[in-house]
């Protein structure tokens, strides 16, 4: 039987895809990433399921949660925040049971850093101003790959996601700095998506002191680039009216 790794989306219980919330309703065991998965999801969970929150435990023990479900014959669903292939840390997971014969299958799911962009009402790629979505972490207690370094990915001036590094603030500005003006707008969105999300908005010269002040810490995602200015937008010519494309002929031929 196979085991599913769904993706909760970033909090709000109506942002998990449908296959997602079918695989919540038909499992017999859902393990969840309870220290980030907004537990409103489990709404989507049958009433017999059985719920069980793996912040507590290491991966040993949620891998031999997995396979006494499985030996019993239960389906189980392992529920990871946001979209498990960003950050979720589902591929030991996913490798331990493979290499015990057990199936897996990835659901993927909605994106913390899609919710964020949808919370301050911006698109990521804008016309002219960038096209180039860099999603990464400032390293931490988990190390980066030195040619990924922020500072050295800053280079690129282009839309920035820095997930899990909220905590960090004036580091990851001190970074960036180094290649985007200091006047280049930031938000930072706490808890995309959920009933307490909030918007701090500012520019790398300021923005760690307006997180700091208002005390967030974790669970938000920064967002770093031009894309955030609201002045000058050049529109995209897929909708100009002279555009010709393979389903119009525009104005202008």
């Amino acid at each position: 039987m196979t085991v599913y790794f769904v993706g909760a989306g970033p909090g709000d219980p109506e942002l998990i895809t449908l296959k997602g919330a079918r695989l919540l309703r038909e499992a017999d065991v859902i393990i969840y990433a309870g220290s980030l998965v907004n537990p409103d999801i489990l709404v989507h969970a049958g009433h017999q399921t059985k719920i069980i929150d793996s912040a507590g435990l290491d991966l040993p023990q949620i891998i031999t949660l997995i396979k006494e479900a499985q030996a019993r014959g239960k389906r189980v669903v392992r529920l990871h925040t946001g979209d498990p292939s960003l950050f979720g840390a589902i591929q030991e997971q996913a490798d331990l049971l493979r290499a015990a014969g057990i199936d897996t299958i990835t659901v993927p799911g909605v994106s913390s850093f899609a919710a964020a962009a949808a919370a301050i009402k911006r698109e990521l790629t804008i016309p002219e101003v960038s096209q180039t979505v860099i999603i990464t972490r400032l390293a931490g207690r988990t190390p980066v790959p030195e040619k990924e370094r922020l500072q050295a990915l800053a280079a690129h001036r282009a839309s920035m996601c820095i997930f899990l590094s909220v905590g960090m603030m004036e580091q990851v500005t001190r970074e960036l700095r180094h290649a985007y003006a200091t006047d280049t707008p930031v938000a930072v969105v706490e808890k995309a998506s959920w009933p307490a999300e909030r918007v701090i908005r500012g520019t790398l010269s300021d923005i760690a002191k307006k997180v700091a002040d208002a005390g967030i810490t974790k669970t938000a995602m920064i967002l770093v680039g031009d894309f955030l200015r609201e002045e000058d937008v050049i529109p995209s010519r897929l909708y100009a009216p002279e555009f010709t494309h393979g389903y119009r002929v525009g104005s202008g031929e």
